[in-house]
């Protein structure tokens, strides 16, 4: 066991070395079995730093990265995983729900009619047309468009009147009995210049039955 003796020997013999080491000799890796042992300590120091430092760099801070994407991908898996068990909880109800507005969808369709009733319709357009004041130039019929679960029938219409009555003739049509919509609206001055002439396509509907493609 060493004694406070011995230690101040070795401190001292220490100093003496460091005293008469020639600082040149670290430029010579040769030499460094005759280095004084403070010199090896603090070159072991420096190169256990330089070791920390190098791994750091070059593999924990890659790994440290690679952590943190990790970590993001686990949060976004965590919150994909709770909506899609939200879902699960809830599927049975949705299904339901799908039964229902299928059905829903159906009956509202069924219950189109199943002829286009084209003579009836025309007349009812006349009709509201003429009640609000305007003068038909056109009302013609155009070729039927068919969809999958109805089938469209365009009707071109041009007439002449009033700001007010044109007002009035769409307001009539939309209320018709039948479900008939407007589309392609354009109105222009006519020759007389309190009049104004208005182009539009009614269209009307039936419930395609898949008759009419037999």
């Amino acid at each position: 066991m060493k004694t406070l003796g011995d230690v101040k020997q070795y401190a001292q013999r220490s100093l003496n070395e460091l005293k008469t080491f020639n600082w040149n000799d670290l430029s010579d890796p040769a030499s460094i079995g005759a280095w004084p042992g403070p010199v090896k300590l603090v070159l072991c120091a420096l190169l256990f730093v330089a070791a920390l430092g190098t791994g750091y760099w070059f593999h924990i801070k890659a790994l440290q990265a690679e952590l943190a994407r990790v970590a993001g991908e686990e949060s976004g898996l965590r919150a994909d995983l709770e909506s899609k068990a939200v879902l699960a909880a809830n599927l049975a109800a949705y299904r339901q729900q799908m039964v229902e507005m299928e059905e829903s969808f159906g009956d509202l369709l069924r219950q189109l009619p199943g002829q286009t009733e084209v003579p009836g319709l025309l007349e009812d357009i006349t009709f509201t047309g003429l009640g609000s004041g305007l003068e038909f130039s056109t009302i013609a019929l155009q070729s039927e468009v068919t969809a999958e679960f109805y089938i469209e029938l365009p009707i071109n219409i041009v007439v002449t009147g009033g700001y007010h009555d044109l007002g009035a003739f769409v307001s009539g049509v939309s209320s018709l009995s039948r479900i008939v919509t407007l589309h392609d609206f354009a109105i222009s001055a006519g020759e007389n210049p309190s009049e104004l002439t208005m182009t539009i396509t009614a269209r009307t509907y039936r419930y395609n039955s898949g008759e009419d493609e037999k």
